[in-house]
């Protein structure tokens, strides 16, 4: 009885001083134990101008490239290149033997002198029948005769200064030049064998590969597509659009290019259009056939909304979203329609707009409905420099 009189009075001393604690301190007490906002990263939404850019797969060919045939027949006496250098134009690649067209060319010179002769004779007699009918001695017939062979004597050598040219030709085409400047591949035929100026076998062939072409392709139903947008002027037309390119080790080729042309027809089977570009080529790391990826910038897109890649969630669904936080700090989930890549970012095609500030960090701190501490993406500006170089 006496331990159960204490505790009341222990618990009637305690009323006055729980009285005295107000609601509102106790709900500030509860408020000091809740943990602060968390704090997450984020971007701000700003429309700007970006480029299209399409990346295409392709080949690479060279800019010229010349079979070196033999332009007269006769037997390969010397191979004069190393194959698989580089080579000039002009250079010898062959020599044929050359001893049966300097004979054909002395025969010519022995021709041209006998007409040569001849004609002075002819020259000779005409003069002399003019003087002698001017005396009245030689009759007009033995003048007209003695003009007539002067005339076929002057054709006689004529004919024998062309077949010495002829000769001489076929002598200096007996060493098989370089038509163009570029690397040469192997030797098809050695020393020995005999080649004929109508043959259908080449000897060698050269390429040249600085600059080269890219081959690539396009589907036609894009370049539509681009066409109608340059026409409702969502899209900027570039007037030269710059090229890069990709190879295949996905490493980027240092040196850009320019597109050339696109062709004018589609292929039937395969419904793309190709597209050709030109690139330089130095160091001769590109190579004929080498697959490469090509980047071509095909218009400027006016108003366009970027995020960087990481901002952009996917659902159970598989439906792309975004986390934005809205003007009271609290985090909304929006859907989003994602349009293409660009860089480390993707290009938005609807579902944001400017002013809005999208969670780019701190993902796993959130959930739709919770209050945040949102601070500017420090690293905002350089992923737009990075897309913009690109």
């Amino acid at each position: 009885m006496r331990s159960l009189k204490n505790s009341g009075i222990a618990i009637l001393l305690l009323l006055p001083v729980l009285a005295a604690c107000t609601p509102s301190e106790a709900d500030n007490k509860a408020a000091a134990a809740a943990p602060p906002p968390a704090g997450v990263s984020v971007v701000t939404v700003v429309p700007e101008s970006l480029p299209v850019m399409n990346e295409l797969p392709g080949r690479i060919a060279p800019t010229r490239i010349a079979e070196v045939r033999p332009r007269v027949s006769g037997i390969i006496v010397e191979r004069v290149f190393e194959q698989g250098s580089m080579v000039k134009a002009g250079d010898v690649l062959y020599r044929i033997d050359p001893e049966p067209f300097r004979v054909r060319v002395a025969s010519a010179e022995a021709t041209l002198q006998r007409a040569k002769a001849t004609q002075l004779q002819a020259r000779q007699q005409a003069d002399r029948q003019q003087e002698l009918k001017q005396r009245n001695i030689a009759s007009v017939q033995q003048l007209d005769n003695a003009v007539a062979a002067l005339a076929q004597a002057d054709a006689d050598v004529a004919l024998a200064e062309a077949n010495l040219a002829e000769a001489q030709l076929n002598l200096d085409y007996s060493e098989v030049r370089a038509p163009i400047d570029g690397r040469i591949g192997r030797a098809i035929v050695t020393e020995g064998a005999l080649v004929s100026a109508n043959g259908a076998e080449s000897l060698a062939t050269i390429q040249q590969l600085d600059p080269v072409y890219a081959d690539f392709t396009q589907s036609a139903n894009e370049l539509l597509r681009l066409r109608h947008a340059y026409q409702a002027g969502s899209l900027a037309s570039q007037a030269s659009a710059p090229v890069k390119m990709k190879l295949d080790d996905d490493s980027d080729y240092a040196h850009p290019g320019k597109l050339l042309f696109s062709e004018a027809a589609v292929d039937e089977t395969t419904g793309q259009v190709t597209l050709r570009g030109e690139f330089p080529n130095p160091n001769g790391d590109l190579l004929p056939g080498m697959y490469v990826r090509v980047l071509v910038e095909q218009g400027i897109q006016q108003n366009a909304v970027a995020v960087p890649q990481q901002a952009v969630q996917r659902d159970s669904g598989g439906k792309a979203l975004v986390y934005v936080v809205d003007t009271k700090n609290v985090v909304v989930s929006r859907e989003v329609q994602v349009d293409r890549s660009l860089g480390n970012r993707f290009v938005i095609a609807g579902g944001l707009a400017s002013g809005d500030r999208v969670v780019v960090e701190g993902f796993q701190k959130i959930k739709p409905g919770a209050e945040v501490a949102p601070a500017e993406w420090k690293t905002a500006a350089r992923e737009a420099e990075g897309t913009a170089t690109r």
